[in-house]
């Protein structure tokens, strides 16, 4: 099954490739991964319920539905991992591939937009992620310029609040809530399987990229994991937006482990400290083997969080 208008050659894959770096895509520029090359990179399938699997690769955590009416993905990986993708769902369904939601705007998870919306896929996501998608955006904590969307690439279905599909007896519903890894994210809910779809709300087992630059907050991260607690339960699945696959209570360790930075960076500022003051006082010691090993080193995610906890007292 090759729903891709065209094959990644070796010259357009490097292409594409030095483009996103040059371009700032999100977790490459940021990461010690720079060079990560997309040739050898591996798309694993996680079986997680029946008819649903969680898809690991380089970017952000894919989502699957699949059945009779068709095949239904949260989010789409970088764009020169399409084709990779593509094989790997290619394994589990032939069938179509009738909609995509993207849980929020950035690259690792909207890479594949573009292919996907040439393919005849109906696009859908939150009214903030279509607009972001459409217009240059400046991301001043990586000093990156991303340009817009190409128009096949966009969201062709956006909504505000919610949005209900039915499909392959399955509700699903996707939930926004606001200012928190961005300002245009969403929470899936496969409701009948139990299982949901966090996006970048969650990074199970590292500190979080909250982007500041796109309204996301601490808080607003804080608020979103509060809410998911109220919806699952000790049988729920969860799919991180990065890391492995995850449940109740790994989701609760890492909302206390928010909570503890947030005070402690709150305390830091009301104190008058500097940022450098305050990193040099190590005070993420406790959390940094737990959390520390993700893309983002310690030192980084508690700038971000002082700068948006710094910000939001002016």
């Amino acid at each position: 099954m090759n729903l891709l208008p065209c094959q990644f050659s070796r010259q357009l894959f490097q292409k594409c490739a030095i483009a996103l770096v040059n371009l700032g895509a999100i977790f490459i520029t940021a990461s010690p991964l720079l060079a990560q090359d997309f040739e050898n990179a591996e798309i694993k399938t996680i079986p997680v319920d029946d008819g649903i699997y969680m898809l690991r690769g380089v970017g952000g955590n894919l989502g699957l539905l699949v059945g009779e009416d068709g095949i239904f993905l949260i989010d789409d990986e970088y764009a020169p991992l399409s084709e990779k993708v593509m094989a790997a769902i290619a394994a589990i369904s032939d069938r179509p591939i009738r909609f995509v939601i993207n849980t929020h705007w950035h690259s690792d998870h909207t890479g594949g937009n573009e292919n996907l919306g040439r393919a005849g896929t109906i696009i859908v996501a939150h009214d903030n992620v279509r607009e972001r998608m459409s217009t240059e955006q400046f991301l001043e904590i990586l000093d990156r310029t991303l340009p817009a969307s190409p128009p096949a690439a966009l969201p062709t279905i956006t909504f505000n609040d919610t949005v209900t599909f039915y499909l392959n007896d399955n509700e699903i519903s996707a939930l926004h809530v606001d200012f928190a890894h961005t300002d245009g994210d969403s929470i899936i809910h496969i409701r009948d399987a139990n299982i949901i779809h966090t996006g970048d709300i969650y990074f199970n087992g590292a500190y979080p990229f909250i982007d500041v630059d796109s309204e996301g907050s601490i808080n607003g991260v804080l608020a979103a994991v509060e809410k998911l607690l109220q919806i699952v339960d000790d049988r729920t699945k969860i799919i991180p937006g990065h890391g492995p696959l995850s449940n109740r209570s790994e989701l609760i360790s890492y909302r206390n482990m928010l909570l503890a930075v947030r005070d402690r960076v709150t305390t830091a500022i009301l104190a008058g400290m500097s940022v450098e003051e305050f990193l040099a006082s190590d005070p993420t010691a406790d959390f940094d083997p737990t959390w520390g090993n993700g893309f983002l080193k310690p030192e980084q995610f508690l700038r971000i969080v002082y700068a948006d906890l710094s910000r939001s007292r002016q």
